[in-house]
C-alpha cells in the first residue's frame, strides 16, 4: 500500500496576534498516494475551538493508519485527550473511541491494526486518577478494556508481532519501572521480565506508601497531591512541598515512568525517611485532569495562577496536626524551580526555606517574550503582556523574600538559561537574603552524569535538613557559598 496519512496545519505568518488571548490552532487530517504525490484528500477537520486545537500532550495528534479502514488520532475536543477514528476515505464523523474522565497517552497500534494500546489514569479505583494502567480499545467502535488493574504503574505498552503478548513497563510504590509482559487474552497474568535488574541491596522495606490528597485552592481549583510520611515519631514534624517541572507532567501514587521524575519520586521517599512530611503537588497546567486544568487562561507568564495551587498545598500542610507550621519548606526543578522561587518570594512567612533547581525567574527574559521583542511589528497587547509576564515572575517579588534558599543550576543548561539564576542571585545579594549556590559545571538541564544527580539530591536534602530541623548540625552545603 503506497497511501499515507498526514496532519496539515496553517503556515506561520501574518500580522502578530494577541499574546494574552488564547489562539485556536486548527488542523486537519489528509491522505495521499505517496507513489504519485497526487490525490491528496482531506478526510477530517478539527473543530474551530480551543479544545479542538492541536493537542498539547505526549505524541501530539498520535496519528495512525489502522485496520478496518480507520485512521485513529488523539484530540482534546471533549475536554480530555482521547482517541478518535475516522473512515480512511472520509465522508463520516469522527468516532470517540475512549470516553471517560481520563487521559490517553503513549499510544501504539496492535500488530493487526485492529486495536490501540495506551496508558491511562483510568480504572475502577478512585485512586487510579493518580496512576497509569494499560488500556486497549478497538479502532472502529467505542469502549475500553483496562488490562492492568491494581495499585501499580503500567506504561508504554506495545504488542508483539504475533499478537499474542503485550509488553510494557511496570512499577510499584517500592519498585522502579522494569519490563513486564502479559498475554493478550482476557485474564492473562502479568510476568516481570526485568526484575533481576532491580538492585537487591536497596532498603525497599523502608519505602512509604504515598496517600492521595485532594484540596481546594483559594480560587476554587481542585488540586491533587501525594503525601509521603513515615509512620511514628513524636512531636511536630517539618514538612516540604515538592513541585514538579514541565509543567506538562503528573506525579503519581507510585514510581514515575519518566527518568527525571523517577528521581524526584525517589527523592520524596528519601525525605520522608529523613523525618519530613512531603506533599507533592499536581498544580494546574499539568496533565491528567482535563483541558480546563491544563490550559487555564491566566497560567504561566499570563498570571501564574498555578502558584495558587502550590501556596494552597503549603497551607494544607500547615493545618495538619502532625506538622510544625513554622518549618515548612519547598523544592522543585525547572518549572518547579520557578514555582519554588515564587513561593519564597511571595510567601516567606509560609515557606521557611527552599531549594530552586534551574528555575525560570523572569519570563520577560526567557522564551517567547524574548523572541517577540525582536520583531518590528508588535502584538496589539505586547506591552500589557510583557508587564503581566514580569508580574508573573519571582524577580517582581524579591523585596518580600526573607527565607534562605539554595540555587542549583548547570552552566550548560539548554532549557533554562543559566543567567536566569545569576540574575536573581545578584538581586538577592543586594537584599542580604541568605543565599547558597551550586553550579553544576559542564552539565545540562537533565544532569547527564549520574554523579551530578546524586550530588544535587544530597545537597537538597542537606540544605532542607539544616534549615528546617531543629536538631540538624550546622554545616555548609556541598559546593555552597
Amino acid at each position: 500500500d503506497t497511501r499515507l496519512t498526514f496532519v496539515r496545519t496553517p503556515g506561520n505568518g501574518g500580522a502578530p496576534k494577541s499574546i494574552l488571548t488564547p489562539q485556536i490552532t486548527a488542523w486537519s487530517i489528509w491522505t495521499a498516494d505517496a507513489s504519485t504525490g497526487s490525490s491528496a484528500k482531506k478526510i477530517w477537520e478539527s473543530p474551530a475551538t480551543l479544545r479542538g486545537s492541536v493537542p498539547a500532550s505526549q505524541g501530539g495528534t498520535n496519528l495512525h493508519w489502522a485496520a478496518l479502514g480507520r485512521i485513529v488520532f488523539l484530540s482534546y475536543q471533549d475536554g480530555w485527550p482521547h482517541m478518535y477514528s475516522v473512515p480512511e476515505n472520509g465522508g463520516g464523523d469522527a468516532t470517540l473511541l475512549t470516553p471517560g474522565s481520563y487521559m490517553a497517552e503513549q499510544i501504539s497500534l496492535s500488530s493487526d491494526g485492529k486495536f490501540i494500546l495506551f496508558q491511562a489514569n483510568a480504572g475502577t479505583d478512585k485512586l487510579d486518577a493518580d496512576r497509569r494502567h494499560v488500556v486497549r480499545a478497538a479502532v472502529d467502535k467505542q469502549g475500553i478494556e483496562v488490562l492492568t488493574q491494581g495499585d501499580g504503574i503500567e506504561t508504554s505498552p506495545v504488542m508483539t508481532g504475533d499478537g499474542s503478548t503485550i509488553a510494557f513497563l511496570s512499577a510499584t510504590v517500592t519498585r522502579p519501572a522494569v519490563l513486564a509482559v502479559r498475554g493478550t487474552a482476557g485474564g492473562s497474568q502479568m510476568k516481570l521480565a526485568g526484575a533481576s535488574m532491580v538492585p537487591t541491596d536497596m532498603p525497599w522495606g523502608q519505602f512509604v506508601t504515598p496517600k492521595q490528597v485532594i484540596y481546594k485552592s483559594s480560587d476554587g481549583s481542585t488540586v491533587h497531591g501525594q503525601l509521603f510520611e513515615k509512620a511514628g515519631g513524636t512531636g511536630k514534624k517539618p514538612a516540604i512541598v515538592f513541585v514538579h517541572g514541565g509543567p506538562l507532567r503528573q506525579m503519581l501514587l507510585g514510581w514515575h515512568y519518566g527518568d527525571y521524575y523517577s528521581n524526584s519520586y525517589a527523592m520524596n521517599q528519601y525525605l520522608a525517611n529523613r523525618g519530613f512530611v512531603v506533599l507533592s503537588v499536581n498544580y494546574r497546567l499539568g496533565i491528567g485532569y482535563g483541558y480546563d486544568f491544563q490550559k487555564p487562561r491566566d497560567g504561566g507568564a499570563a498570571g501564574a495562577s498555578e502558584y495558587l495551587d502550590v501556596k494552597a498545598g503549603g497551607e494544607w500542610l500547615a493545618r495538619q496536626p502532625q506538622v510544625d507550621a513554622s518549618r515548612i519548606g519547598i523544592y522543585g526543578g525547572s518549572y518547579g524551580g520557578f514555582l519554588a522561587a515564587m513561593a519564597l518570594a511571595k510567601d516567606s512567612k509560609l515557606f521557611a526555606a527552599g531549594v530552586d533547581v534551574h528555575g525560570v525567574h523572569d519570563w520577560t527574559a526567557q522564551g517567547r517574550m524574548v523572541l517577540t521583542a525582536d520583531r518590528y511589528e508588535k502584538a496589539p497587547d505586547f506591552d500589557q503582556a510583557v508587564a503581566l509576564a514580569f508580574k508573573s515572575s519571582p524577580v517582581a517579588y524579591v523585596s518580600g523574600w526573607k527565607s534562605p534558599v539554595l540555587f542549583i543550576h548547570g552552566d550548560d543548561d539548554r532549557n533554562v538559561r543559566f543567567n536566569q539564576s545569576v540574575d536573581l542571585i545578584r538581586r538577592m545579594e543586594a537584599m542580604r537574603v541568605a543565599v547558597e549556590t551550586i553550579v553544576v559545571v559542564d552539565d545540562t538541564h537533565h544532569f547527564m552524569r549520574h554523579a551530578n544527580q546524586l550530588r544535587v539530591d544530597e545537597a537538597i536534602a542537606e540544605f532542607l535538613e539544616r534549615k528546617l530541623k531543629t536538631d540538624a548540625p550546622v554545616v555548609s552545603a556541598p559546593g555552597g557559598r
